[in-house]
């Protein structure tokens, strides 16, 4: 298993980020959630998935609300601005940290993290864009949960 990005996202996450970052539409933020152990669906099956409801049907299921796990929701406010490394011919995507509060072991195991775009406050499972998958084995005990996606960010578009 590796870090990839969604068939559903190719060629669209700096704009994505980019449309958070502007609130263009208002209300549209990044949405990261972790993918249970148990059932996981393989990577090749994964990025074929084109909304978290897709992606969370079938055998794959997001760990379980409660006993410390919640997704985390991202504004603007959180996002460093869009900065195109023109030396290097790329643009980095990064997003802070996350960190999840005294993560209790009935969560069960986690075994990745989705980086997702929301285009509106009320939109549904099915209307939610995964970006971004990335590996995330863990097993809770209690203690907090840290997530740093990638040094270098959590996306790294290049041309073709």
């Amino acid at each position: 298993m590796a870090d990839f990005t969604f068939n559903i996202a190719l060629g669209r996450s700096v704009e994505l980020l980019h449309r958070v970052k502007t609130g263009d539409p208002a209300g549209s933020t990044l949405v990261i959630a972790a993918l249970a152990t148990a059932g996981l669906e393989s990577d090749a099956v994964l990025r074929d998935k084109d909304t978290l409801a897709d992606l969370v049907s079938g055998s794959t299921n997001e760990v379980p609300v409660g006993n410390g796990y919640a997704r985390k929701t991202l504004v603007a406010a959180d996002l460093n601005p869009i900065a195109p490394d023109d030396a290097n011919d790329r643009t980095d995507l990064d997003i802070p940290d996350q960190t999840w509060t005294s993560v209790l072991a009935a969560s069960g195991g986690w075994s990745k993290l989705v980086v997702c775009y929301k285009p509106a406050a009320g939109s549904t499972d099915a209307q939610i864009m995964p970006l971004t998958c990335h590996d995330f084995a863990i097993t809770p005990d209690g203690t907090d949960i840290v997530a740093q996606i990638a040094v270098a960010g959590f996306f790294r578009a290049t041309p073709v």
